[in-house]
């Protein structure tokens, strides 16, 4: 039953809707509606649908720089010798001559890049082969670097002005240990472990020091290899840079006129390797990048073209007295027997799976060849048995990282290997059993050439550049470093590093920036 409250909300409902009626106002109210209400544009919501059309307007130019584009720069740039730095030498400007892959030889006057002439080169190198050659007997140079008439007797360490305490080779009684390790009939594999030799203290390093005059820069880029002329009483360096540079520096040179340094450009990618040839010191034999070798000849003034490859070459060596055979790393692993007389490979072996960056010979065995790569190893083969196609090494050792070099000691008993693991490894004894891991920081940035640990004038020192702008010594017997090399005067870091093979005492570094520092001693 409805509430009184409930009849009479009804009844106010019911009044309303009369009165709404007779005002009609529900009516007005969809007339209103309809008025204000506006239609729809078909055709205009189809426009918005679709994609407006792109207006033409002129088309935005890309900025593009004249070196992009292969064009002149509008302005000659800043002036020469302008320098940051005023009170630093400024690096000279490249030269205006450069060698492309030219697959011909190429004239001396095409690949000179210095400003002066390469008449007062060609003479100095001609007289030193005349007077070389002048001893009567026919020179033989080992890889050690040295060279002896074949009339002499020979030493067991050939780089024999060093100062060697307790091996003496003499004509009349030759030691029973060295006459065994002369004699030594080596069959495949490695000779019955000699006598020990030692060798005393060794060069006295603390008589070495650098001087202002023996400070230059030899190439304009950064040095990759730097080698003594193996001439005794000769002072010649000759140096390879990455930009395809071979430059000569002779610090005998006293003309006021002449700075003794002669530039050549033969390469137009890095120079990996300078070899000079083992009878005539008026031939250099250069490796590149680029894939191509050369022999620069001084008596033809030509850079005669030895032999052309596709891939790089990183690495290149000849053995001991054989001086028509070269040996080099031709792409990644593979080692190449090049024949310069008959002009053609005799043999190829994959011997690693990377690239292979330093190719060394025993100098008491020559049969026995050391490789480094940059897979990781150093190994050690019997050129004798190496007839298979997958040749088995003699003995490896293996690093954490890159191996960069690998080189025999003077008398061929110890191998010393870098490597980017921060360890200089030494192998000795009978097979080269033993091996032991010298801690070293070898660490370098793309920007300078790694290191390499080379022997000095016998077995009693490595030296190898560091960080800090010096140069190591490190005693493999001791396995440590017991001396560091600094001067003032050296002011970047000496990456690659020579010991002048007979000149006993003097020591080249190279740097990045094409810079020479030779030291002496006092």
């Amino acid at each position: 039953m409805a509430t009184e409250y409930e009849r009479k909300r009804l009844e106010n409902i019911r009044r309303n809707d009369e009165m709404m009626v007779a005002l009609n106002v529900r009516a007005k109210a969809s007339l209103l509606s309809a008025a204000t209400k506006r239609p729809r544009d078909e055709s205009k919501s189809f426009q918005k649908k679709k994609k407006k059309p792109t207006k033409s307007e002129t088309p935005i130019v890309i900025r593009k720089s004249l070196r992009t584009r292969g064009l002149n720069p509008d302005s000659g740039g800043l002036p020469d010798g302008f320098s940051d730095y005023p009170n630093r030498m400024a690096p000279p400007p490249p030269p205006d001559k450069s060698s492309s892959r030219l697959l011909a030889p190429l004239p001396f006057d095409a690949a000179y890049g210095g400003d002066d002439s390469h008449k007062n080169f060609v003479e100095t190198i001609l007289g030193i082969a005349r007077k070389s050659m002048s001893c009567g007997g026919k020179l033989v140079k080992g890889e050690t670097g040295s060279v002896k008439d074949e009339n002499e007797s020979p030493m067991v360490n050939t780089r024999s002005s060093a100062r060697l305490s307790n091996v003496v080779a003499k004509k009349e009684e030759p030691d029973s240990s060295i006459d065994y390790v002369k004699k030594e009939v080596f069959e495949v594999g490695f000779p019955v472990k000699p006598e020990e030799i030692e060798f005393g203290g060794g060069f006295d390093t603390g008589s070495l020091s650098l001087e202002p005059h023996n400070v230059a820069r030899v190439v304009p880029g950064r040095i990759l290899v730097v080698k003594f002329l193996p001439c005794e009483n000769v002072k010649l360096i000759a140096a390879g840079d990455k930009l395809g540079h071979v430059g000569f520096w002779n610090l005998d040179c006293q003309d006021e006129e002449d700075d003794g340094i002669y530039l050549f450009h033969p390469h137009s990618a890095p120079v990996s390797s300078l070899v000079f040839q083992q009878n005539s010191f008026s031939k250099v034999i250069s490796s590149s990048y680029d894939g191509l070798i050369r022999l620069m000849d001084v008596e033809k003034l030509v850079f005669d073209l030895v032999h052309t490859s596709d891939d790089a070459i990183f690495s290149l060596s000849q053995r001991p007295n054989d001086e028509q055979s070269l040996y080099f790393c031709e792409g990644y692993g593979m080692l190449n027997i090049w024949d310069l007389r008959a002009g053609k490979s005799l043999f190829q072996w994959d011997l690693h799976d990377h690239r292979i960056n330093s190719i060394d010979f025993n100098p008491q065995n020559p049969h026995v060849m050391a490789t480094s790569s940059t897979d990781g190893t150093a190994c050690l083969w019997d050129l004798r048995s190496m007839g298979a196609k997958k040749p088995k090494t003699l003995t490896t050792v293996n690093h954490a990282r890159a191996v960069h070099s690998a080189y025999f000691s003077p008398s061929g008993l110890s191998l010393a290997t870098t490597s980017v693991d921060n360890h200089l490894g030494i192998l000795s004894g009978a097979n080269f059993e033993d091996t032991s891991m010298i801690y070293h920081d070898n660490i370098t940035n793309r920007w300078i050439s790694t290191f390499r640990g080379v022997w000095g004038w016998d077995d009693s020192y490595v030296f190898v550049a560091n960080r800090s702008k010096g140069i190591d010594v490190i005693s493999p017997k001791l396995k440590r470093t017991v001396k560091e090399l600094q001067n003032p005067l050296m002011r970047a870091i000496p990456c690659r590093i020579h010991c002048h093979p007979l000149n006993v005492g003097m020591l080249a570094g190279a740097t990045a920036g094409g810079q020479v520092y030779v030291w002496t001693t006092k």
